[in-house]
């Protein structure tokens, strides 16, 4: 399962809504946008907002999720995204609907006016079923489930095929060299175009500027042209990077070619290729690929799983594929490439597979298969003796408790007096999760076990959830605390706060039920840090 956290805006979402997610993209020239469907088909966006690119009919950027009822139930399939940034989103049932920037009729409607909501894109594609969307910079493509492409958009440089280099204003069929061809897969460059047919012919067409259609050449096409120095090989796969193109066959061979300023053909240095080469004739069979017409960054999966990346990565430039401790090619974009788009429609479906970790948090207080009882203040917790004895490394309090010669090994029911149920509750909580999840006021508690129990972890967690929760109100009860158990480093916060709020403390209730001893010594502290200067 994918986590999708590892890009900063999911992290803005809660539990309960990163759970919904079934499939994400961000996109953006600073990956600050977000477009997610949940598993039950509704569309939601949130971000910066660029060219009306989140279809939401305004113009606001937005941190709360917006949902598009236009898309909502339509089952998405595949969407792309250009640099401006415009949308297109196929639809299931082979709709394709686009919205956002539009300076070069990329929307494909025919005008050059912003998309703001979601439009059905229905010029020559009426009756067609849409399987596969791809974006440029500025001009879109299609492919139909008949092996027809589509293109349209910015084509300065031809990369619509057209024959030309007029912008195209709606989708026009690419033909000439593709007219009786069944293509299977499309990529766009930034303003480059590539189709991979059923025999595993690769054409390219458009800008040629650095060699990223792999002709041999840096000339410019505005038609499609077959790659020569392909043939005899099968490609299953094929991306393109911002100027840059990476084939797979049906082999698991890789081949790179185009642009090389920041390593990104893993050639082992930064010389353009106008050709095909071959890289990673060393490594095992390769089985993915990823790049994106955002970045400079390259990536490849190993049939053993093993992650590769180079080119643009974080800022230095990796000139051979570089091992990582990745388990997919889409972390290499949360975590390297730059800005930190996804380079897919990221699929986020989940199985009932738990980690270790997920199974003790659940079985925590599960009557079902606990085999102890704690009772504290009447209720009971259920535990596994097992699991707190394989804890008794970082626990003495229970590695002596289940030594032989001691009764509570026996038993199946123990009580506890000495602290309260949330207190307790929490300690063993802790024991299955290595989290504490508790208010200040419940954390003291916990922190006077921690102390009676010697846990200085638990300790620590403690009063770090004391040290977020101090206000006014408590602060004197929490510098009471601190000192009480001994913690020096939250006893020196917790004063401070009641130093730089000394008026508002002297006047809570707290303050002035406070043991006279402390009241002394803090009065006495505090002169002498000069509190009581005028």
């Amino acid at each position: 399962m994918m986590d999708v956290t590892k890009w900063p805006l999911f992290s803005l979402m809660g539990p309960q809504q990163l759970s919904s997610i079934r499939k994400a993209c961000v996109f953006g020239t600073s990956a600050n946008e977000v477009i997610y469907i949940t598993n039950d088909d509704e569309v939601y966006v949130f971000g910066l907002n660029g060219s009306n690119c989140l279809g939401t009919a305004d113009s606001m950027s937005t941190l709360v999720p917006k949902r598009l009822d236009f898309l909502c139930g339509r089952k998405v399939a595949r969407l792309s995204y250009g640099s401006g940034p415009h949308i297109l989103l196929a639809t299931e049932e082979g709709e394709l609907f686009a919205w956002g920037h539009n300076s070069y009729s990329q929307l494909g409607n025919g005008s050059t006016n912003q998309g703001v909501a979601p439009v059905l894109v229905s010029t020559n594609l009426l009756n067609k079923k849409v399987t596969e969307v791809a974006c440029g910079s500025h001009h879109s493509m299609a492919l139909t489930d008949s092996g027809e492409v589509y293109a349209w958009g910015y084509n300065n440089c031809g990369q619509v095929g057209s024959g030309s280099t007029a912008n195209q204003p709606a989708p026009r069929r690419v033909s000439n060299c593709l007219q009786n061809k069944v293509v299977v897969s499309i990529v766009c460059g930034q303003t480059s175009s590539l189709a991979v047919v059923d025999n595993g012919e690769v054409y390219s067409w458009g800008y040629n500027g650095n060699g990223q259609l792999g002709l041999g050449n840096n000339a410019n096409q505005l038609t499609p042209c077959r790659l020569v120095a392909l043939q005899g090989l099968c490609v299953q796969q094929i991306v393109s990077g911002y100027t840059h193109s990476l084939a797979l066959t049906d082999k698991g061979l890789l081949y790179a070619w185009g642009a090389n300023t920041y390593g990104q053909l893993g050639t082992g240095n930064k010389s353009n290729q106008l050709s095909p080469v071959q890289i990673m004739s060393e490594k095992e069979r390769i089985v993915e690929i990823a790049a994106c017409h955002a970045t400079h960054t390259s990536a490849a999966k190993t049939q053993s799983g093993q992650v590769y990346m180079w080119g643009q990565c974080r800022g230095q430039s990796i000139v051979l594929p570089h091992l990582t401790h990745f388990t997919c090619t889409d972390d290499v974009f949360a975590c390297f490439a730059t800005p930190s788009v996804m380079w897919r429609l990221l699929s986020v479906e989940r199985d009932d597979f738990l980690t270790v970790a997920q199974s003790l948090k659940k079985e925590f207080d599960s009557p079902e298969t606990a085999d102890l009882k704690f009772s504290v203040d009447g209720k009971y917790i259920h535990v596994h003796k097992a699991v707190l004895k394989m804890r008794s490394g970082m626990c003495e309090h229970f590695r002596s408790m289940f030594q032989s010669h001691w009764n509570e090994d026996m038993k199946e029911v123990i009580e506890i007096g000495q602290f309260s149920y949330p207190v307790y509750r929490s300690f063993l909580e802790f024991l299955y999760t290595d989290n504490v999840e508790l208010p200040p006021e419940d954390a003291i508690g916990l922190l006077d076990l921690a102390t009676s129990y010697c846990e200085n972890r638990l300790k620590r967690l403690c009063q770090h959830i004391i040290k977020r929760g101090i206000t006014v109100e408590n602060a004197f009860s929490l510098l009471s605390a601190a000192v009480r158990y001994d913690a020096e480093d939250l006893e020196e916060f917790c004063f401070r706060f009641c130093v730089n709020h000394l008026t508002e403390v002297t006047q809570t209730t707290a303050f002035w039920q406070i043991d006279g001893n402390l009241l002394k010594d803090f009065i006495c502290r505090a002169s002498r840090c000069g509190a009581f200067k005028n």
